[in-house]
């Protein structure tokens, strides 16, 4: 009987477990965008099986272009020195590229690896695509765990956040947490740095949005929502100065607009969502939003404007869209009208 795969979930609790227990396995492999939470894995793994002084001994590194499976079967025979584990840790190591010989020493060395060594494959800067189908990947899942490090639900964020803010002697309000996902993205690599930042800034102990919009850096997805979201609510003067930063810090007209009609054809959406009694969570789950902060502003935003607007709004970034790719040097006066079009409100709109 085949063996049962493991789901990510499981395989992530049975890795805190091992750490608990302070008995990792033998075989693991690492995956997935969350490189913070991957990083800091692998350093509970390193604490876990090295003692402090002996890491140049029992800890064996490489890297994928610098890796061959004679050198993963030799650092898995080094014995441990002055310890009772080793750990092996090979980053972007293209298991599934290998040929047919190496494959199958690979899947011999798992179905044996000793007791004495931890095997880690860490995916970095090549992505892990496994084929479920063969010999090699059902090795993995029998002898070892794929944990897969993927963005943490919104909840979870935020109480990190809130988490990493007290550690710096601060706190922060529930909703601001979630304002700071939406403005930063959802990955804590990039949040480490925004919260240290904001926390050197913040004169207070309560870190208040003020403090977030003077320092955090926004990711374009964001700038280009406060933007639209000004178009909305018939704030010409914010929407274009932000617009005017955008094209200032050298960032692709086209790609302004594609984010720009994403925002109006959610716009659209949610117009339509409160005409048929529905709201936030049917919203959430069409466009796979994990964080409610943007869903609401979308839906206070189109209680202030008709059906007929929103659909307009939609055509007009998509005929502007294709006047771009054929108007080279008038970018800027196209996106430009467009804001101003759009900013006009909905009498000069056409019903």
């Amino acid at each position: 009987m085949p063996p049962r795969p493991k789901t990510d979930n499981t395989a992530m609790r049975e890795l805190k477990h091992a750490l608990r227990e302070e008995a990792p396995g033998r075989l693991y492999l690492f995956h997935g965008e969350e490189a913070y939470l991957r990083d800091y894995y692998l350093e509970q793994l390193k604490k876990a099986l090295l003692p402090p002084g002996l890491e140049d001994f029992n800890l064996h590194t490489a890297q994928g272009k610098d890796c061959s499976t004679e050198w993963i079967e030799q650092a898995v025979d080094c014995l441990p020195m002055m310890s009772d584990r080793t750990l092996v840790i090979v980053t972007d190591f293209d298991l599934y590229g290998q040929n047919e010989k190496n494959r199958a020493k690979l899947m011999a060395l798992f179905s044996s690896l000793p007791d004495y060594c931890c095997l880690v494959f860490v995916y970095d800067l090549l992505p892990y695509k496994a084929d479920g189908r063969s010999k090699l990947a059902a090795a993995i899942k029998a002898h070892g765990s794929v944990v897969h490090f993927q963005r943490q639900d919104q909840g979870d964020l935020a109480d990190w956040i809130a988490r990493r803010f007290q550690a710096t002697g601060h706190s922060i309000a529930g909703e601001d947490a979630r304002y700071l996902i939406f403005l930063c993205g959802e990955l804590m690599t990039n949040l480490v740095s925004e919260i240290g930042k904001i926390s050197a800034y913040a004169s207070g102990q309560r870190i208040t949005r003020e403090d977030i919009d003077a320092v955090a850096i926004p990711q374009m997805d964001a700038i280009v929502f406060q933007m639209t979201d000004a178009i909305a609510q018939k704030n010409f003067n914010k929407a274009a100065s932000v617009l005017a930063d955008l094209l200032h810090s050298q960032e692709a007209p086209l790609m302004i607009l594609s984010v720009m009609g994403k925002y109006f054809r959610q716009l659209y959406t949610a117009r339509l969502y409160l005409d048929r009694g529905k709201g936030r969570q049917e919203l959430m789950s069409l466009w796979k939003m994990r964080n409610a902060y943007p869903a609401d502003k979308l839906l206070d935003a189109a209680r202030s404007f008709s059906l007929a607007w929103c659909r307009y709004a939609v055509l007009r970034c998509s005929e502007t869209e294709l006047q771009l790719k054929v108007s080279y040097g008038q970018e800027r006066e196209l996106l430009c009208g467009l804001l101003m079009e759009l900013a006009a409100g909905r009498k000069a709109i056409p019903c």
